[in-house]
């Protein structure tokens, strides 16, 4: 939801003399009008002051802390929060979160908005807006919708860098924010948080740590270990993913060549090579390279639904189906390599087969675009 559209619904009053915000007595600035949120049923021009509920008030307040950051109001806004619902942080903590475990993406939105702005030096706070931003740019991606995935991955950066800035330090910032950046292949900077993170846990006790934390010290460390030993923090490496990232394919193929010329035993380079020469459709070529990856130890789903894409091209549909089937083993939710299945039997012209992978898809993810759109040209082929 936009901020104008969400400010809309908002109403700017001096409350009634005998409206109450609270049964607890503190005083009211009666110089400062209060936002009140319009009810859902409520007819355009029916809005009655003396008919407000306290419920509608506090709406209203977290309507204006969400999205309207620079009414000069809002420290006195929160004081009243904080005041009538002492307990509210944990209380939207709770509701954000669940709402992401169920994909509810704008609710979940809407309410880690609210809660950055009733407590925007909460560092926790907006780590965990980060990590939902990230999941959201994620599920985008899933279907389809690169564009707004990049947007909603700017936005995550822009708080992991927030978080990562705090003092004293949040270290689970650094090992999330690893992992943001392990994502987008950007190794030199995954590496430079996952060391941070290992040089602020150094000093900890396994005690001190707990299961958890001595897993996520391991992780780090494994995950460091590998980018040193396989060179991935090269700047050759690093300029070839954003290169073909950004559609310059050519330039991109020539840094990673340089790259595995050093490092020919390196299968991510031999995948990041596939798949720049998947994108100008040289899929023969792709494919030997998503092959060498294979055999350098690029045992993953990925890989494979990458190779499955290259046989689909080359009408070679039994290695298709095998390397798509290797993928499914190892990520059988995966509704990208469910979708290739799909994708697939259309090609082989089953088209029955079709129709349910990408139903399943949408068990999955109701949400996914090109499944649906799948099905709609399936029902029109009737």
């Amino acid at each position: 939801m936009s901020s104008t559209n969400a400010l809309e619904g908002i109403y700017f009053i001096e409350i009634p003399e005998n409206f109450n915000i609270s049964d607890s007595a503190f005083p009211i600035d009666k110089t400062i009008k209060l936002p009140v949120q319009r009810k859902t049923d409520e007819d355009p021009g029916s809005f009655n002051p003396e008919e407000i509920t306290t419920e509608q008030v506090l709406a209203g307040l977290l309507t204006v802390l969400a999205y309207d950051k620079k009414n000069p109001h809002l420290d006195y806004y929160r004081s009243i929060l904080k005041k009538v619902k002492p307990n509210l942080k944990k209380e939207l903590c709770e509701a954000a979160i669940l709402k992401t475990k169920n994909e509810d993406w704008d609710l979940a939105e809407e309410i880690f908005m609210a809660l950055y702005g009733f407590d925007p030096e909460d560092e926790a706070v907006v780590l965990n807006y980060a990590l939902f931003l990230d999941q959201r740019a994620d599920s985008y991606r899933r279907n389809g919708l690169f564009e707004d995935a990049d947007a909603y991955d700017n936005d995550a950066l822009s708080y992991y860098l927030q978080a990562m800035e705090a003092d004293p330090p949040l270290t689970d910032a650094f090992f999330n924010a690893g992992f943001f950046y392990l994502k987008q292949h950007k190794y030199r900077e995954a590496k430079d948080c996952f060391d941070s993170y290992l040089a602020l846990t150094v000093d900890l006790s396994d005690e001190d740590l707990g299961e958890n934390g001595i897993y996520k010290k391991e992780r780090a460390s494994e995950i460091v270990n590998n980018i040193k030993s396989q060179n991935m923090d090269d700047v050759r490496f690093s300029n070839a993913y954003e290169l073909i990232m950004n559609g310059e394919e050519e330039k991109g193929l020539e840094e990673i060549r340089v790259f595995l010329q050093s490092n020919p035993d390196v299968w991510n380079g031999w995948f990041l090579l596939g798949w720049g020469l998947r994108k100008i459709e040289r899929f023969a070529d792709a494919r030997l390279a998503f092959e060498e990856a294979v055999k350098y130890g690029a045992d993953n789903s990925d890989t494979f639904n990458e190779l499955a894409l290259c046989y689909i091209q080359e009408k070679d549909f039994k290695k298709a189906k095998e390397n798509l089937e290797k993928a499914f083993a190892i990520e059988p939710e995966s509704t990208k390599v469910i979708s290739n299945l799909g994708y697939l039997a259309l090609a082989e012209g089953r088209k029955q087969d079709a129709r349910n992978y990408f139903t399943t898809v949408l068990e999955f993810d109701p949400n996914d675009k090109i499944a649906a759109i799948e099905l709609m040209k399936l029902e029109k082929d009737e």
